[in-house]
């Protein structure tokens, strides 16, 4: 790690700890110490506080990355977490939907930027098991929108399981918006949740089009549950942050996948 070349604010800092525990999965407090130029005490609040958030874990001496777990980050501490990049994504994903469109809105936060853009669009049917899509279109838009019943997910806004998937089985939409926990070439799209991944399946099943957002950080890693592979979606938007590695995989396969860095 080369040092930082002036301070930051604790909340720069915390937000660049998280950045480098999505590069190398696990960091320790004598490097990051060198790296802000800060006291161990400085750095051990910050994991301490990231810890509480459900950011990161706590280890001996430092801490390590909870994506490749199953552990999943709340919603209320996503809707911080790469905002610009999911802002980017969902203002390419508008440019998708048309007038009139029935479309699927997977519950995330990437989604939720997107359903933000919904009111501009006119005749709309949106199906969703996410609360706060739901809430957000009922008082903003003029759309229909269905609502997947279920069990509640605590801290995450949204419906989940068995029930909330067999509710999708009579409909068919045009369009699906898909998120993802995490990505890899070989495992493919997972989530932490099982009960996540059954939504996420009926979601892409119901679809004539599916649209997978997923931002950068997302790639090279894996968590508990698989629910799609990369020839189950029809498009991935994703951010300019993804690796010329990572992209040029990509676009091998581009005879059956179309990509949109934004």
């Amino acid at each position: 790690m080369k040092n930082m070349s002036q301070p930051l604010f604790a909340e720069e800092r915390r937000r660049t700890i998280l950045n480098l525990l999505e590069k190398q999965n696990k960091v320790y407090v004598p490097e990051l110490c060198e790296f802000f130029n800060v006291s161990p005490a400085t750095i051990r609040t910050d994991l301490r506080v990231l810890d509480h958030e459900g950011a990161l874990k706590r280890t001996h001496g430092g801490a390590v990355n909870l994506s490749k777990t199953s552990y999943e980050l709340t919603s209320n501490f996503k809707l911080s977490h790469r905002s610009d990049e999911k802002t980017r994504i969902a203002g390419y994903a508008i440019q998708l939907i048309e007038n009139g469109d029935t479309i699927a809105l997977d519950t995330g936060t990437t989604t939720l930027e997107l359903a933000k853009l919904l009111p501009s669009k006119h005749d709309l049917t949106v199906i969703t098991n996410d609360i706060a899509i739901a809430n957000y279109l009922e008082q903003n838009s003029g759309a229909k929108i269905i609502v997947l019943g279920g069990v509640i997910r605590r801290g995450f806004n949204c419906t989940a399981g068995s029930m909330t998937a067999k509710m999708m089985e009579p409909f068919h939409v045009d369009k699906a918006f898909i998120a993802s926990n995490a990505f890899s070439f070989e495992a493919g799209f997972t989530t932490p949740s099982e009960e996540q991944a059954a939504v996420k399946s009926a979601l892409i099943r119901s679809a004539s089009i599916v649209n997978m957002l997923i931002d950068s950080s997302k790639f090279n890693s894996i968590a508990f549950y698989r629910f799609a592979r990369l020839d189950d979606i029809d498009r991935l938007i994703t951010d300019n942050q993804l690796s010329s590695e990572d992209l040029n995989l990509l676009n091998s396969y581009q005879d059956t996948l179309k990509v949109a860095v934004c």
